[in-house]
């Protein structure tokens, strides 16, 4: 059987019944591992005195960088006209 615990924004998932002081306390070890990161589970699997953490992440935006006309941009919105008007009129290769 599964047991689940929702603690704010992280689901705690389990093979046996745990209190939520100790969901809270395997959520609070999570996110000092995984510092500045998400956390969306925390699967908990107990095998006599041992326990199988599991976190799962949740999935961060990426945006796509290219390079144009010598920058590392991810979008020419920051490029002066001059910049602007390289970018339109450079040549293309496929």
């Amino acid at each position: 059987m599964i047991y689940k615990i929702q603690l704010n924004d992280v689901l705690v998932t389990s093979n046996c019944e745990i209190s939520e002081e100790e969901g809270k306390a395997y959520v609070e070890w999570a996110q000092k591992k995984y510092a500045g990161k998400k956390i969306d589970e925390v699967r908990l699997n107990f095998n006599g005195d041992d326990v199988d953490i599991e976190t799962h992440l949740a999935p961060e935006s990426f945006e796509k960088i290219r390079r144009i006309t010598g920058y590392l941009v991810g979008t020419v919105d920051r490029f002066n006209d001059a910049k602007r008007a390289e970018e339109r009129d450079r040549v293309k290769h496929m």
